[in-house]
Parts: structure tokens; sequence; C-alpha cells
């Protein structure tokens, strides 16, 4: 185990990237005619953004493609000083070979500050001629609309959950593990789209040895089982307060939980109940109340009881109007 699955299973070209096959597509494009305006890959983490980026470049450079291809952080070095300097001393220069121009990779640029994105916009604009820029980002709103528009913009998606099983059972053939169905579909479950997830996820419990199944990923995930979280929400809207707040201790000790994680998968299961959909909206409303009171500083176990005292007054209202 002394391997790290998400960069020992990095695709290497761009037809092995998973889960977002129109991008690939226009990626190949570029890649034909041998050239590409400014990038700009915004999506939630572990999509494939930095890969589709480093699989780009090694189909334009081939073998020499890190002469031609500076990976950069904007996360650790996001002021203007190494827009500036480092930024900029390589995009002046030229490229050697056949290739007129090199790559920039800024990753997590929406971290960078205002400042050194009016910067950046002006090297993109400068050196266009001897660079193009890549940027990665997972909210494109916070990069300033002069870089938009000079970049073309690919959105990627979460990775479906179809392709996320497939790739998954892949890895697992490669290393000889065993893991059962239910294993898999917990897998999915946890990892949420988020594909780098996964794999360390999967990475995670085969440190473990033996047969791999759908406990002990919840188990090393610190992940509670939906069916629990569902079970927490059925007790509390059926009247038994009581009964409720044990299971919500039961949750808490036995996976370690914080509130945010508790309430995001309350807010999760709450659509896998059989609850009225005008009940579903209230709920979600007030899920959505007490996750902004805890990340302002509240109480957690307050809070968390309150929803659940919410959730009894919600199940009363449902009997009476029965």
């Amino acid at each position: 185990m002394e391997d790290v699955w998400v960069e020992k299973y990095r695709p290497r070209n761009l037809s092995q990237v998973v889960g977002q096959d129109d991008i690939v597509a226009r990626l190949k494009g570029y890649v034909k005619v041998g050239n590409l305006p400014h990038l700009l890959f915004a999506g939630p983490a572990g999509t494939g953004k930095t890969t589709s980026a480093i699989a780009l470049a090694r189909e334009l450079y081939g073998e020499g493609w890190r002469a031609r291809f500076l990976e950069l952080n904007a996360s650790d070095e996001r002021g203007i000083g190494v827009v500036r300097t480092k930024i900029k001393e390589f995009a002046r220069t030229a490229s050697m070979g056949d290739q007129l121009f090199k790559i920039i990779f800024l990753d997590e640029a929406d971290a960078l500050t205002p400042e050194a994105q009016a910067a950046l916009r002006r090297t993109m604009e400068r050196y266009t001629a001897t660079c193009r820029f890549i940027l990665s980002c997972n909210y494109s709103s916070r990069i300033i609309e002069p870089i938009q528009s000079r970049c073309s913009v690919f959105r990627f998606r979460p990775i479906k959950q179809e392709d996320m099983a497939r790739h998954l059972r892949n890895l697992a053939g490669k290393e000889g593990l065993r893991v059962t169905d239910d294993g898999f579909d917990a897998l999915v479950y946890v990892a949420e789209g988020d594909l780098r997830r996964g794999i360390n996820s999967l990475q995670v419990a085969a440190s473990l040895g033996g047969k791999i199944d759908a406990e002990a990923l919840y188990r090393v995930t610190s992940t509670a089982r939906p069916e629990e979280v569902r079970s927490l929400i059925e007790t509390a809207l059926g009247g038994d307060f009581l009964k409720a707040r044990g299971e919500l201790d039961d949750l808490l000790l036995q996976y370690g939980l914080s509130g945010e994680d508790i309430i995001r998968q309350i807010h999760k299961s709450v659509f896998d109940t059989g609850i009225p959909d005008r009940l579903k909206v209230q709920l979600v409303d007030h899920i959505g109340e007490v996750e902004f009171r805890m990340v302002e500083g509240a109480n957690e176990r307050i809070q968390l009881e309150a929803l659940l005292a919410h959730l009894v007054s919600v199940g009363a209202k449902m009997k009476e109007a029965e």
C-alpha cells in the first residue's frame, strides 16, 4: 500500500478521463489542430479538471511536455507577486521545438486576490503569442469578468454514478480487491460525484484487508449509513423525540461525525422519506437555517436537537391533517 492510487491511476491521455465525454471531445479538437485559446475549467472537486489539463499537455507536447507546462496552485501563492514573477517570467520566454506556445496551468485560480487577477488579465493579453493559460476553479463567479471573457469556459459536472461505479470496479480488479455490490453502492454514495474521494476511500478500506463491504466503507470514511439517518428522521416525524435523540447520540459517537456532517446527511435523506412534497420544502428550508447557524458558531448539539424537535412538530401536523 505504498502507492497513492489517485496518482497511480491518473489518466495519461484525454481518452482515459472519466465521465466528461463532451469536454474531452472539445479538448481533442484543440489537440488535432495543434492550437488552443486560454481555457477556464470550472466545477466541483474531483471531477477531472487537473487531470484534463495535464492530459491535454501530454497529447500536445508528447514526452517533453514538462518543459512546456508550468503548474501552480493559486491557494498557496495567491498574491500579485506570483503573477509578476513566476508567471510573467515563464510566459515571456518562447517555447522550444515545434510548438509555438507553452501552457501555464493555474489551479484553484478562484483563490487569487482581485489585484492578482487584474495583473493576470494583463499578462494573459500581453503574452498570448508565447503562452496559453488554463485556469482551474471551483467557482467561476469568483473569477473577474475580463478574465472569463478571454477564456473558453469548460464546466465539469460531478461524475455520474454509473461512470464512477464502472471506474472503481475496474480499479478494484487491477488491485485484486474483493468488493461486494453493496460496497460499490456505498463508495458511490460516499463519493457524491467526487471520483478522487471514491478512489481514496477504496484505498483506505483496502488497507484493512479482507472483503470490502458497505459496513467497512462507512466505517473508514466516517459516514453514517443512509438508512440510519433515514430512521432518525422517521423516528422524529413519528413523534418519539427521546428515541430520535438517542439515535442521534449513536450516530455522533459511532461515526465521530460533526454537526455539519450530520446536517448534510439529513438534507440528503429528507428526499428519501415518504412525507408530502410541501413538507419537504419546509424541512429543507429549516435545515438550511440550522446549517447557517452552525456555520456562524452556534452550538451544534443544541441546533441538532432543535431540528429533531421541529421534525416532531411537523410529524404531529401530518397526523392532524390525516
